[in-house]
């Protein structure tokens, strides 16, 4: 298992395969698709953005309420692909991996090799352990939005495993 730490150079990213098993420490942003929207929105307007994608990670989940004792609610992976259309700006502005479940779309697997990005898929249905591994959480941007708000996460031993890497190449294909 490779460890990961956030923010990822582009030397990093590029010896990256699909399959490879990693685990995640360091911060990424939740994003679900109100927000997702709203922030491409933002870009495409030339508006300021609530915070820098700049080497980020999006992790594409909505955590619910945290219990008693949790720093943040059960934290699953949400289906990736609605988020397709909205994407390839995020990649344009320097997010650099991406976290959730399922295939992605040809229009993001492009958006990855032409920007030299990642995405990585978690598991689905694990949210609570996923939870554990959160050792921070914060709201980021959007409060309004609730459960869709921007948390900035920090992360220790998150695990994932390379869907699609910088090439383009995928475990689907």
């Amino acid at each position: 298992m490779k460890k990961l730490l956030f923010p990822l150079t582009k030397d990093v990213i590029k010896k990256l395969k699909p399959g490879d098993q990693v685990e995640l420490w360091g911060s990424m942003y939740t994003l679900r698709d109100k927000a997702h929207q709203r922030l491409a929105g933002a870009i495409k307007e030339r508006r300021r953005l609530p915070f820098s994608l700049a080497n980020g990670a999006v992790y594409y989940t909505g955590p619910t309420p945290a219990l008693p004792g949790w720093v943040i609610g059960s934290c699953g992976p949400t289906t990736s692909s609605r988020m397709d259309l909205f994407t390839v700006p995020l990649l344009k502005k320097g997010v650099n991996v991406l976290v959730g479940k399922g295939n992605r779309s040809a229009l993001v697997m492009d958006g990855l090799k032409r920007y030299k990005g990642v995405y990585l898929v978690t598991i689905g249905g694990a949210g609570a352990f996923l939870a554990q591994k959160v050792h921070k959480a914060e709201i980021a941007a959007y409060p309004e939005m609730g459960s869709e708000a921007v948390y900035r996460l920090q992360v220790r031993g998150f695990p994932a495993v390379v869907a699609i890497d910088s090439r383009g190449k995928s475990i689907w294909s």
